[in-house]
This record gives C-alpha cells, sequence and structure tokens, in this order.
C-alpha cells in the first residue's frame, strides 16, 4: 500500500468511520479543513459562537475610520473597489459602502458565462439601484470553455476560472485604476472553516487566495497542461487570471477588507433585507441540491453539478454547507438538517446536461474524470463495485 493511502485506511477495503460534528452536520472530510473539540463541536462552529459576543457597533466605528483613510481628497480617484456577482452578498457589500458609509465605490464583475436569467436581472438592477460606476467583464467564450474542460482534468473543478477570475480580476482592476482599498464579503475558510478568530481581523492575502481559493494553481500550470488535453490556449489568453506583481501591489497599495470583520454576516437576514430596499430576487424555482433559493444565483452550476463534484469528492454538498449555517443561526435543528442532507446531497443535478453540451462531453466521460477525485478518507468500493460511505443518518 502506497504511503498516501496508508495515511486514510485503516486496512485496504475502506477507510475509518466518517466523524460528523455534533453539534452542526460538517463532516471531518471538510473542503475547508476543520477540528473538533473534547464534545465533538467543530471549529467553525465555535468561532460563529464568538459573534455574540463583539460589539458590532465599535466595529462599524473602527471601520468608518478606517474607510475615511482611503476617500478620495479630489474626487478624481475611487474610494474603493468592490467585486460583485449581483448576489445577496453582493448588494449588502454596496448598500453597507455606498449608501450607510457614502463611499464611492467602483463594482467590478467577473462574468463567467453561467448565469441564472434571475442572477442576470439582479446583476442589471444593481446598476439601476445604487448608481454606481460598473465594470462587466467577461473572457472569451472559447477560453472558458476549454479552461472548464482542463481544470475538470487538473483538479476536478469545471469552475476554477470563476474563482481565479472574481480573485483576480478586480485585484487588476485596482492597480489600473491606482484604487488601494477592495471590499470583500465574508472571509470563506473563516466563515465554512473557522479557520480565523473574529479578533484577527484576517485581510486578503494572495497566499489565501492561491492556497485555498485557487486549489494551489496558477494560471501558468493550467497553461502547462493544455497540450495534454488537447486544448488550444496561449499566454496571451490568460491575461484576466494573471495576478499584478508585487511591486504593481506595494505602488498601489492595495489592501483587501472582509466586511464581516466590522458588520455582523448573515446570509439569511441579508437576503430579505435587499429584497426590501433593493428589490433582490431569489430563484423563482428551487435547486436539487440544496434548499435555498438566494444563493449562487451568478453560476448555474455553482448549485448544481459543480456541488455534485464536491459531493464526489469530499462526500457532502451545499444542502451540509446551508444547514450548518441555518443551525448555527437557530434557524433549523440538527434533526431537520439531517433530512435536508439525506434528501439532497447525492443527486446529480440536471443542469449536468447544459454543462456536457456546453464543453461536448458525454455523461460517461464525465463520471470517469469525476471518479479520479473521490477523497479515500470518504469512499470505498463495495463487494458489488459500487462506491459506498458513511452516511450521516447511520450516526451510531
Amino acid at each position: 500500500m502506497s504511503d498516501h493511502k496508508k495515511k486514510y485506511f485503516v486496512h485496504p477495503e475502506r477507510p475509518p468511520k466518517m466523524r460528523y460534528c455534533s453539534r452542526c452536520v460538517s463532516p471531518m472530510s471538510s473542503a475547508a479543513p476543520i477540528t473538533f473539540d473534547d464534545n465533538g463541536v467543530c471549529s467553525t462552529c465555535k468561532v460563529a459562537n464568538q459573534r455574540d459576543s463583539v460589539d458590532w457597533d465599535a466595529r462599524m466605528k473602527k471601520f468608518e475610520r478606517l474607510c475615511d483613510r482611503y476617500r478620495s481628497k479630489d474626487g478624481m480617484h475611487y474610494d474603493c473597489i468592490i467585486p460583485v456577482s449581483g448576489g445577496k452578498d453582493s448588494y449588502f457589500q454596496v448598500h453597507i459602502m455606498k449608501n450607510v458609509l457614502g463611499m464611492n465605490p467602483l463594482l467590478v464583475t467577473y462574468h463567467g458565462n453561467n448565469y441564472l436569467p434571475t442572477g442576470m436581472e439582479n446583476l442589471r438592477n444593481m446598476r439601476e439601484v445604487f448608481g454606481c460606476d460598473h465594470i462587466f467583464f467577461t473572457p472569451s467564450i472559447r477560453v472558458l470553455k476549454a479552461m472548464n474542460r482542463l481544470c475538470m482534468h487538473i483538479m476536478g473543478d469545471m469552475n476554477w476560472h470563476a474563482h481565479c477570475g472574481i480573485n483576480t480580476y478586480p485585484i487588476r482592476v485596482a492597480v489600473e485604476t491606482n484604487t488601494p482599498l477592495m471590499i470583500w464579503g465574508e472571509h470563506g475558510f473563516m466563515d465554512i472553516g473557522g479557520m480565523h478568530s473574529y479578533n484577527d481581523f484576517v485581510e486578503f492575502t494572495y497566499r489565501n487566495r492561491h492556497e485555498h481559493d485557487l486549489r494551489g494553481y496558477e494560471w501558468y500550470d493550467i497553461l502547462a497542461e493544455a497540450e495534454k488535453y488537447g486544448e488550444e490556449l496561449e499566454t496571451k489568453d490568460m491575461i484576466p487570471f494573471m495576478h499584478p506583481s508585487d511591486e504593481d501591489m506595494e505602488r498601489v497599495g492595495v489592501r483587501g477588507i472582509h466586511l464581516n470583520n466590522y458588520v455582523r454576516w448573515d446570509a439569511n437576514t441579508h437576503g430579505p433585507l435587499m429584497e426590501k430596499l433593493y428589490g433582490f430576487k431569489e430563484s423563482p424555482e428551487e435547486f436539487e441540491r440544496t434548499y435555498r433559493r438566494m444563493s449562487n444565483l451568478d453560476d448555474m452550476h455553482e448549485n448544481g453539478i459543480h456541488d455534485y463534484l464536491k459531493y464526489i469528492k469530499f462526500g457532502y454538498g451545499r444542502a451540509t454547507d446551508h444547514a450548518c449555517k441555518d443551525i448555527r443561526a437557530g434557524l433549523m435543528t440538527r434533526e431537520q438538517a439531517v433530512e435536508e442532507v439525506r434528501k439532497r446531497d447525492h443527486i446529480k443535478s440536471k443542469d449536468i446536461w447544459r454543462w456536457l453540451d456546453y464543453v461536448g462531453w458525454t455523461e460517461q466521460y464525465f463520471d470517469e474524470v469525476c471518479d479520479r477525485f473521490r477523497d479515500p478518507r470518504v469512499w470505498w468500493k463495495g463487494p458489488d463495485g459500487e462506491w459506498m460511505k458513511d452516511n450521516l443518518w447511520d450516526e451510531d
């Protein structure tokens, strides 16, 4: 047995029994690494508990002082840049910066060519209701299709281009417009992994972008694999995904702030508030893989086949993520969460047919590629060759 397998397997037939948080429904195989305390409570739940002890009024005053340092003195520069998708969180970020703090932001959107109709309607509505300047960028569709295929082969993630795009193109705009302050939403690995405390005031870094958001890959890694998989890509095709140099970042003084360190972050509050104030719309149709209708409307595959890949890799999906957040917010019991996960996490959603047609793959080939990325901590082959795992509802 290889060293890699020895790390995860007790014996050659199956891995150790999967462990789940005793408060929420997070598995130990979480894509954002988590830890458990002696009572079986995960690090994300423990960090989420800190929100109730934070003095958010004091945090807002601290944030106001920070913003004041970046306001344009002559009105000839933007006060900040906000990367936006047109989702509820984007609305909330612009609401705070423009209408609460009176900043003059430049909005920047990376369009990955997968918007749902409601998501596109929300994005267009942003331009009307906030009155901000807005850059709307779409890479070449040929390049996007090639990157969908390539990144599926390389890391089992057809949406890597979107993770890279939203975490790179707005930074390029910050450098080009000499706008140092960037406003991001919540820190992802803090929100879903408990990586940092609310007392850390963690900011956006190249390292976090590279190691976590981009899975440890950069544009040149993707380009290096293109010929191997028959994709015609050149260096010039990768410009939107090239992070600015350290020299340019330092010259402008680019600084990325996560708003959840200064404003209490709660998607279940943001969504209804943005509907009431600005006409944000949730999906009129229910998703197959999650019960929430207000998330990820900018990409039809995020709640669908892209999330199915998360299930294939780590044994859980977006229904688990959303249920965990709702348990921590006091909106759902663990028993209710288990039922949502049982009902949804395994579904291969119907948007797969759009994606297969988009990139020219068959379902059989898609499944073959997916199986290469199954986490050996989670999956093993049953007696009939079927994939098996420990389920949340089978807990002792």
